[in-house]
């Protein structure tokens, strides 16, 4: 008997002749923690691309006088980024992800403007 093949549904492209699509279906995204992240950077190598997302928080600067907060400035040297997730993909999956991320824009930018 041959080994069925399938195709998951959340792929773009047709599935192989002879393939059944499948459904993927997401469970659990609700039990996942938050994090709020504000830094990205990209590391390429051949048919590999790694994401690493990271959160900085700026320091507090709490001097009582302008010139012990402009003191207090001038003494950081830097600002920590805190790594939050490292992802890898391959270029394809890399696309979809910009997909993705292009559409969520598109469906926030969409939204009616809600005024405090």
């Amino acid at each position: 008997m041959a080994a069925s093949t399938y195709a998951p549904a959340s792929v773009a492209d047709p599935p192989p002749e002879g393939a059944r699509r499948v459904p993927v279906v997401w469970v659990g995204v609700e039990d996942l923690p938050v994090h709020f992240v504000n830094q990205f950077a990209g590391v390429v190598q051949p048919n590999e691309i790694f994401l690493t997302l990271g959160t900085v928080v700026p320091p507090a600067i709490l001097g009582e006088s302008e010139d012990e907060r402009r003191a207090q400035a001038e003494s950081i040297e830097f600002v920590q980024v805190r790594p939050i997730v490292r992802l890898g993909m391959t270029p394809a999956r890399l696309r979809e992800l910009i997909q993705v991320l292009n559409q969520t824009l598109s469906n926030y930018e969409r939204q009616p403007t809600i005024e405090p």
